[in-house]
C-alpha cells in the first residue's frame, strides 16, 4: 500500500498547531466539496482531506502517525513496522471528518495503521432488526436500516433545500442471503437543521424479504466547516481583524453575514477579544434565530515604513499609556 503524508495533503508544516491544521481542513473541504466544486476528482479529493483531518486533528492518532513517518515517504510502498500495535487499532475515526453517501473506505493505509471505520458503508452503520418480525410470517424479514452523514454548508440551513443523495444500502437476495444495492434519492433537507440531527426517512432503507417492510433511511447532519464562522449552537462566531488606530479612534467596518454584508461601528478604545453582538444573523432555529457574534483582534502591519516608524516613536513618546501597569501593582 502507498504511504500517506497527511502534512502535504492539507498543505500545513510538521509542528503546525490544531489552529492552522483546522483553518487548513476548512479551506480545503469547501473547496473540493462534491456539491459545488468544479475540481477534478473532487470527490476523492474531498475524503482524501478529510482522512487527513481525522489523524492530524486528532492528538492521539497524530502521535502515533508522527511516529509513523520515519519509517515512510509520500508516494512510496509502506508497512507497518513489525509488532505495531496503536492505540487506533480497531476503532472507528472521530476526528470531525464526513462520511459519503455514495460509499468509498478509508483507504487501505489509514484502515491499516488506525483500524476499521468507512465513509458511508451501509455495513456499518445499518442497524438491523435481527431476527424475524413477529407480525409477519416466517420466511419474512424486514429491511435494515441505513444511517449516512450528509454534508451540509451553513448557508444551506437558511432556507429548506432539496439535494440528491446516493447511498448503498442491503438487500437481501431470493435466498435470504445479504446483498449490497446503491439507491439515488432527492431529499428535502428542512430549515434550521444543526450538525449531528438526524432526519428519518420511512422506507428508504434496505427492501425487506418476503412480505417484510422495508427499513429506515437515517440522515445524519454535518455542517461543512466554514472559512469564517464557528458555529455554537445556533450562534456564529466571526473573528475581525482590525487596525491599531481603528481600535483607538474609532472605525466603521463592513462585516460579511450569511445573508449580506452589514456595517459595524466600533467604538473608540476597543480591545482584542471584546465581543459584539448582531442580533438576527446566526443560524435559524425551530422557534427563533441565532446571533452573530464579532470578536475584535488587534493585528499590527507586518512591515512598518521610516514614516510609520517616526510616528509611533512619537506616539511612545508622547503618550501616558501604560499597558503593564496593572500587572506590576499585582506583582509588587
Amino acid at each position: 500500500m502507498e504511504f500517506k503524508d497527511y502534512y502535504d495533503i492539507l498543505g500545513v508544516a510538521e509542528d503546525a498547531d490544531k489552529a492552522d491544521i483546522k483553518k487548513a481542513y476548512r479551506k480545503l473541504a469547501r473547496k473540493y466539496h462534491p456539491d459545488v466544486s468544479k475540481e477534478k476528482d473532487a470527490e476523492s479529493q474531498f475524503k482524501e482531506v478529510a482522512e487527513a483531518f481525522e489523524v492530524l486533528g486528532n492528538d492521539e492518532r497524530r502521535a502515533e502517525y508522527d511516529q509513523l513517518r520515519k519509517y515512510g515517504r509520500k508516494g512510496e510502498s509502506f508497512t507497518p513496522p513489525p509488532g505495531w500495535t496503536g492505540a487506533g487499532q480497531g476503532g472507528r475515526a472521530g476526528g470531525g471528518g464526513f462520511e459519503f453517501a455514495d460509499g468509498g473506505d478509508f483507504s487501505e493505509f489509514f484502515s491499516s495503521i488506525f483500524g476499521g471505520g468507512g465513509f458511508g458503508r451501509a455495513g456499518a452503520h445499518a442497524r438491523s432488526s435481527r431476527g424475524f418480525d413477529s407480525s409477519e410470517d416466517f420466511y419474512s424479514r424486514r429491511g435494515q436500516d441505513v444511517e449516512i452523514d450528509l454534508p451540509v454548508f451553513l448557508e444551506d440551513t437558511l432556507r429548506d433545500e432539496q439535494k440528491t443523495i446516493s447511498y448503498k444500502m442491503p438487500k437481501y437476495d431470493g435466498s435470504g442471503a445479504v446483498t449490497e444495492v446503491k439507491k439515488t434519492l432527492k431529499v428535502k433537507i428542512p430549515k434550521g437543521v444543526v450538525d449531528g440531527e438526524r432526519i428519518r426517512l420511512k422506507g428508504q432503507g434496505g427492501p425487506g424479504f418476503g412480505k417484510g417492510a422495508a427499513g429506515d433511511l437515517y440522515l445524519r447532519i454535518k455542517l461543512v466547516p466554514h472559512p469564517l464562522y464557528d458555529v455554537v449552537g445556533h450562534d456564529l462566531h466571526l473573528t475581525l481583524p482590525i487596525a491599531p488606530w481603528e481600535a483607538a479612534l474609532g472605525a466603521k467596518i463592513t462585516v460579511p453575514t450569511l445573508t449580506g454584508k452589514i456595517s459595524l461601528t466600533i467604538d473608540p478604545g476597543s480591545q482584542t477579544g471584546k465581543r459584539m453582538r448582531v442580533k438576527g444573523k446566526g443560524l435559524p432555529a425551530k422557534t427563533d434565530q441565532g446571533d452573530l457574534y464579532v470578536i475584535l483582534k488587534v493585528v499590527m502591519p507586518e512591515k512598518i515604513d521610516d514614516k510609520s516608524k517616526a510616528l509611533w516613536e512619537q506616539l511612545k513618546d508622547t503618550g501616558k499609556f501604560d499597558p503593564r501597569e496593572e500587572l506590576r501593582r499585582q506583582s509588587a
